[in-house]
């Protein structure tokens, strides 16, 4: 029988806690050992604001932010993929290559996202 996470048990206000507390923990780490995740933090302090004031209505307010926050939502799975991967291995693999190119690809899709939204939104 495969044993559970110790984890999996909480419910209610501690799991939330708990939730909360492994959220900031993930986004600390990634904000000190992820220079890609700085820089794209950067550019959504930058872009988050300006997307509300460039913004027309609230759909185009909310296309904008999304692009923006999806790359940080991607490049937060990517960087979580390499940390995993470099756990189990820091051998050069072609298994290893691969899963590291598929996140860096994601992201870029994720960028070129901003960049396509934003312009069908402000060139409307």
């Amino acid at each position: 029988m495969t044993q559970e996470s110790p984890f999996k048990g909480k419910t209610g206000i501690k799991r939330v806690l708990n939730a909360a507390g492994y959220s900031w923990a993930g986004l600390s780490a990634a904000f000190k050992h992820e220079d890609a995740f700085r820089q794209e933090l950067f550019l959504a302090l930058v872009l988050v604001p300006l997307a509300l004031f460039l913004g027309h209505t609230g759909i185009e307010r909310a296309l904008m932010v999304g692009a923006v926050l999806g790359v940080l939502i991607v490049e937060l799975l990517n960087s979580a993929v390499e940390a995993a991967v470099d756990r189990i291995s820091l051998e050069h693999h072609q298994l290893i290559k691969r899963a590291k190119d598929m996140g860096s690809a994601a992201v870029m899709i994720a960028l070129i996202n901003v960049v396509v939204v934003w312009a069908l939104v402000l060139l409307n």
